[in-house]
């Protein structure tokens, strides 16, 4: 299966695992709940998964690779005690708690999750000092003499043998003990997930196009050549900065990511390209709907790779937009809260400063036990560090005015967030036009039910962001060109048309 589908699987099996009875006992009692196994190649996102499904799932994480733990720190240091058996004093080896137990347990004391996940990622290549406890823990879920606590549901992951030398085999009685999910690459399963992450659009129209790319490992004479999910991943979020920063992305710095070497020369050439209908198009002047004639000219008379190249640069640009659109919208969201909270203390505590004080920390106190759980999303951080500096500016608000009364004070707040709000108007409205806008362009550009306005459709209807925009607040080019073609069969002609492309070099 594919790594969408595995995540699915693992989030349907914990949340199996943790349904109770009414009587709060586990339906599946914690002794069968079997381990689950996650076993595929390097790279393919089995740990960006796991958080996922903490995320969604609301539960913790605690995360460990076991190829970087000894026999002692798995399984505890042993000590002696004194035991008195049927009269007679004898002395017994003990063990301390295990690390990644203890883990499991500060979490629970730092976040006040009494559930999770605890992953265990590499298991069949621990060391051969611990082998015989990891086939112990599999079975038993103990290490040493200390158990997982109930409610934490182990989920491993492994690589298989021809990835790594290191593997050792489990034998039939573990395996029956195990719940296994076989995972394979799959470019299409992951595209979904890098929509959502931003991943660069010259990363995804290039895969587009050349997905064998997507995800190989071979032997060579100077050695092992890959290219992983992982690996594109990481490049996306270099080449970000680095164009951030205007220093050059070239083969030398992709080459560092993407370790191979005909790979890493095609993707580099794809990128030259790249910028210049970065450049070439203007995609500023296309979702402001001011695009002259000769680019939508231009546009007509492309090959399909650049007008693949031009729907990448249209499609991100989009999806930023709403992004920011969503991000301030939950920022805002946020800060109406805590102003409802402060509006209340406001008439029973005329500290105005200390109430602010108070939100801003509770705030900060859940970025910390998200982190510390490892549930909370990238957007999550983003919303709650926002809504903390609004906060802030609002008490600075209130220093600075010093309003008499109660009223006074809250009234002051009203009229910023007022502001806040019409600020939040024009971002909608803005992300709107840009949409109709890019439809616009693509229709005067192409006919309508073209190949190229199906492929913005689908990326638009697949990217969470621009889903839950248009879900939201509309967009009549969308649902238009949505009904008037035949979606799932005519995807099926494009991606086959993609897969016999070939990008030249020059």
């Amino acid at each position: 299966m594919d790594i969408k589908q595995a995540k699915e699987n693992i989030k349907n099996a914990v949340a199996a695992y943790l349904t109770k009875d009414k009587f709060g006992n586990f339906v599946i009692p914690t002794e069968r709940q079997r381990p689950l196994f996650l076993i595929g190649a390097p790279g393919i996102g089995k740990t960006a998964i796991m958080e996922q499904v903490a995320e969604e799932l609301k539960i913790g994480l605690v995360s460990y690779s076991m190829t970087h733990h000894t026999r002692q720190s798995a399984l505890g240091l042993p000590f002696i005690i004194k035991k008195n058996y049927g009269g007679e004093e004898y002395s017994v080896s003990e063990y301390t708690m295990s690390e990644i137990i203890a883990s499991v347990y500060d979490t629970i004391e730092a976040t006040g999750l009494s559930e999770g996940i605890l992953f265990l990622d590499e298991i069949n290549c621990v060391s051969e000092t611990l082998a015989p406890a990891m086939l112990q823990f599999l079975q038993y879920k103990i290490f040493g003499r200390h158990k997982v606590p109930n409610g934490w549901i182990v989920v491993t992951a492994g690589n298989p043998p021809e990835y790594n030398n290191s593997v050792r085999e489990f034998d039939i009685v573990t395996w029956d003990r195990l719940k296994r999910i076989d995972v394979e690459a799959n470019y299409d399963a992951w595209k979904e997930y890098a929509l959502s992450k931003g991943t660069h659009p010259a990363i995804l129209t290039y895969l587009d196009i050349k997905k064998d790319d997507f995800y190989k490992i071979e032997s060579t004479v100077d050695g092992k050549s890959f290219v992983t999910a992982r690996g594109w991943s990481d490049l996306s979020d270099m080449i970000k900065i680095y164009e951030q920063k205007k220093l050059p992305v070239n083969e030398g710095l992709i080459a560092q990511y993407i370790q191979n070497k005909s790979v890493a020369k095609s993707f580099a050439a794809y990128y030259d390209l790249f910028k210049k209908y970065r450049s070439d198009y203007q995609v500023d002047k296309i979702l402001q709907g001011k695009a002259d004639a000769e680019i939508v000219d231009r546009a007509k008379a492309a090959r399909f790779d650049e007008r693949l190249s031009l729907l990448g640069l249209v499609v991100d640009a989009l999806i930023e937009n709403i992004r920011a659109e969503e991000l301030y919208e939950g920022e805002l969201e946020e800060l109406m809260k805590c102003l409802k909270i402060v509006k209340f203390d406001f008439t029973v505590d005329k500290s105005f400063d200390d109430s602010m004080a108070r939100q801003v920390s509770e705030k900060q106190k859940e970025l910390a036990i998200g982190r510390k759980a490892s549930n909370i999303s990238r957007d999550r951080i983003y919303v709650l560090n926002a809504a903390s500096a609004a906060l802030e500016e609002e008490r600075g608000l209130l220093l600075e005015k010093s309003p008499a009364d109660a009223s006074a004070a809250f009234k002051l707040l009203k009229t910023d967030f007022d502001k806040r709000k019409k600020g939040l108007a024009k971002l909608v409205t803005a992300a709107s036009n840009s949409l109709s806008n890019a439809f616009q362009f693509f229709e005067a550009a192409f006919e309508k039910g073209s190949q190229e306005l199906l492929i913005l459709v689908t990326e638009l209807t697949v990217s969470g962001y621009a889903a839950r925009f248009i879900g939201r607040y509309g967009c009549k080019e969308y649902f238009d060109n949505n009904k008037d073609m035949m979606f799932f069969e005519r995807q099926k002609e494009i991606k086959k048309e993609i897969e016999t492309l070939e990008l030249d070099d020059d």
